[in-house]
């Protein structure tokens, strides 16, 4: 797969590099062969935000075989895309490739009308004046990021590793994901909106974690009875502590939590065991294969089924 990232003049160093060590660990670690190439909308060179020259930027003409075309950020004063750069996007929207606006790239393809009609998120203090600029969107300023297959956009900043780990998870599985996520000793999967930068717990070290404990706790026994009161009694907190505290640690409430939770388990189980459907179901604690079902159309878009013949690492 091709991914084509979008550099100019004025971009950050890190807003360049998120997709490029995500994609780049994916090769590294043997998983696909992924190519990430960087275009401008000239071939040649390009200065950073920091001062630093990239030469070597490809032209517009990289992205003609792009699976993935990318604007990682976008100028501060906000102005619209030149020509050159509508064109090159909505041509490749249109031979099938997925459109990906990271941070403030939401705003570039805002502009050439690729978001119309839909949900899209970009950095929070960016979200009111494209709320305001595009009537037509409605602006979520509460998501890491939204994706509609083939347009998606992103959060500020940190929330475009969210976003790129969720197409690495999307195309090649949860597994896969995870294998990036730690190689860059990132969560795989964060919880809460993109004023949250709480990870996934670690095993607690000390008794003085009681949040930690919980969710350690939870996390190996999915298939038990996790509701707020179990919770909140092996945290040793009162049921309105427990919430509270949960909320402020992990950016969402339990019970969003623990179903992110158990899906995750239920797409490993998918991916790399011989259970059946039902099996599964139970063994994420999910009860009955119908409430799985559910649970994971609503959140991945698939059956259990379908993701299985899509991810199956046993066959």
């Amino acid at each position: 797969m091709k991914i084509a990232v979008y550099a100019f003049d004025g971009v950050t160093m890190f807003h360049l590099a998120v997709p490029q060590m995500v994609f780049g660990e994916v090769t590294r670690q043997g998983l696909a062969p992924w190519a990430t190439v960087l275009f401008s909308d000239r071939p040649g060179s390009i200065r950073t935000e920091e001062g630093y020259s990239l030469g070597r930027v490809g032209g517009v003409d990289v992205t003609a075989d792009a699976d993935i075309v990318i604007v990682p950020s976008w100028i501060p004063d906000g102005r619209e895309p030149r020509p050159g750069l509508r064109r090159t996007l909505l041509a490749a929207h249109e031979r099938g490739a997925t459109i990906v606006g990271l941070c403030l790239g939401a705003t570039a393809i805002a502009d050439i009308g690729l978001l119309d009609g839909r949900t899209a998120v970009t950095h929070w203090h960016a979200a009111e004046a494209l709320r305001e600029k595009h009537r037509r969107i409605t602006v979520d300023a509460d998501v890491l990021y939204l994706d509609h297959g083939d347009v998606m956009t992103s959060a500020g900043t940190a929330a475009g590793i969210d976003a790129c780990l969720h197409i690495v998870r999307t195309r090649l599985g949860a597994e896969a994901a995870n294998t990036v996520a730690r190689s860059l000793v990132v969560a795989p999967h964060r919880e809460g909106g993109q004023a949250q930068y709480i990870e996934r717990p670690v095993s607690p070290q000390t008794t003085a974690d009681p949040i930690g404990q919980a969710t350690t706790w939870a996390l190996q026994n999915l298939d038990a009875d996790l509701s707020i009161e179990r919770l909140a009694a092996v945290a040793h907190l009162s049921r309105r502590t427990f919430v509270r505290a949960f909320r402020d640690r992990m950016g969402s409430t339990p019970a969003a939590w623990v179903r992110s939770r158990r899906l995750d388990e239920a797409r490993l189980l998918l991916e790399n065991s011989n259970l059946s459907i039902d099996q599964i179901a139970a063994a994420c604690g999910f009860g009955n294969p119908v409430t799985l079902r559910q649970n994971f159309a609503s959140a991945i878009g698939s059956t259990p089924s379908s993701y299985r013949r899509r991810f199956d690492t046993t066959t």
